[in-house]
């Protein structure tokens, strides 16, 4: 028990040395800046689809971390312990994206239709098929499809992340001082409304963010895709976290053998939910066949004016091999799902193939005059590679900025050594 005790207490406070919280800042405003400049020498409506695949990139990645402490917390998780105060700390960007996602609110206002074309009532349909306002399919969506109900909708979703992140986050850094119970139980009665409200909150935000910029489709399950890509995206960076502290000598002593092994299988089980998500979708329109749900996909393969297969099937494939086939395969073997060096490489992979994965889903929205979505290759994803690390560095600021106010890891938490001594495994 001596041991142990030792342990916590090594652990209890993170490393003296500074952050590089002000590097990340800057590298944000400058990726920012960069984006803002685009608008006048680029489409400014590619400039504005590339913004938003980089806010819902790190949006995604904040939804899963506080669905991943939710559920540490409804569960009664005990070898999650030691993690889930980084994730804790990186809840704190949900107020920043928010603040970031203004523009895109603000321009909807201000120029409809320049992101999402049913604000625009006048918007002419790809192929010249009547505008927006005359189209059934619109009109019937309307009371839905409304730019009021839009922004009050994103406004909202915002409010209750930052509200439910506040409390787990409040509850969690005032147990460290008084090691009070009563703190474990708000967290799961935090939990316990927090994962519905959650669920509904991207399940929506996914709609109106993504799904409705070809508002023509149907689709019941994109909700269940993102939460997927949320709770890949936030393991893959909690892995980057447990390398980045372990490096530093802060987790030595802390993690060992057994709990990057439960991440990998955690991560290797949302490999095969989300398969199991895509490919129940994609059979089922194509079994289907009904055009209001396969032109999505048809156009994502194939061009309307030639029949050829186009650039963004080719990105369909690198997404099911990046998404699925490679990351499934990886993470059977043990060692490398049970090693930091293993897990590193095949997070970063995860990471890349979601950002792909949302370009396919959102810069397709730009069409020619034959109603084709313009080819991958002939975008410039400078901008959408500025977006991310804009918006990525803030968030990176705000996990920092928030790292050294509270315990490396919660002491007084009743299951802390139960994690501590998780399986007794040596250290990767």
């Amino acid at each position: 028990m001596s041991a142990t005790t030792a342990t916590v207490s090594h652990a209890a406070a993170p490393a003296a040395s500074a952050t590089p919280a002000g590097k990340f800042l800057a590298a944000g405003v400058a990726g920012l800046a960069l984006t803002a400049v685009g608008l006048f020498v680029a489409p400014p409506q590619f400039v504005a689809l590339s913004y938003l695949v980089g806010i819902s990139f790190w949006t995604a990645i904040a939804v899963g971390m506080l669905l991943l402490v939710m559920i540490h917390h409804i569960f009664d998780a005990g070898w999650s312990t030691v993690l889930r105060r980084q994730l804790e700390h990186g809840l704190s960007a949900f107020v920043w994206l928010g603040v970031l996602f203004l523009p895109l609110l603000i321009s909807a206002w201000v120029k409809p239709g320049l992101v999402w074309s049913w604000m625009d009532a006048g918007a002419h349909l790809p192929g010249g098929h009547g505008t927006v306002g005359t189209d059934v399919l619109y009109v019937k969506k309307s009371g839905f499809l409304s730019l009021k109900m839009f922004t009050g909708m994103t406004v909202g979703f915002f409010v209750v992340w930052v509200w439910l992140s506040a409390r787990l986050r409040q509850a969690s850094f005032a147990q460290d001082a008084d090691g009070d119970l009563k703190w474990t139980y708000k967290n799961r009665v935090t939990a316990a409304m927090g994962i519905p409200l959650t669920a509904l909150s991207l399940t929506f935000a996914a709609i109106y963010w993504m799904k409705s910029l070809e508002y023509h489709w149907f689709s019941t399950m994109y909700g269940v895709w993102f939460f997927a890509n949320c709770i890949r995206g936030a393991l893959a960076c909690t892995v980057f976290i447990m390398l980045w502290l372990y490096g530093r000598g802060d987790y030595k002593g802390v993690l060992n053998l057994n709990h990057w092994h439960c991440v990998g299988t955690l991560s290797h089980a949302f490999v095969i939910f989300w398969a199991y998500v895509t490919f129940s979708q994609y059979f089922l329109i194509w079994n289907a066949n009904v055009p209001e749900e396969t032109f999505w996909y048809n156009i994502r393969e194939i061009n309307n004016s030639d029949g050829q297969f186009n650039q963004w099937g080719w990105i369909g494939m690198v997404i099911l091999f990046g998404h699925f086939f490679l990351p499934f395969l990886y993470l059977l073997s043990y060692k490398l799902k049970s090693t930091a060096a293993g897990l590193r490489r095949i997070s970063w992979c995860i990471v890349a193939t979601i950002l792909i994965d949302l370009c396919y889903n959102i810069l397709p929205a730009l069409k020619n005059e034959h109603g084709d979505p313009l080819p991958f290759l002939s975008l410039n994803l400078l901008w959408v590679l500025s977006s991310v690390v804009g918006v990525g560095g803030v968030c990176v600021w705000a996990y920092l900025k928030s790292f050294p106010t509270a315990k490396l890891i919660p002491i007084r938490d009743p299951r802390i050594v139960e994690s501590l001594t998780h399986h007794e495994a040596s250290a990767p």
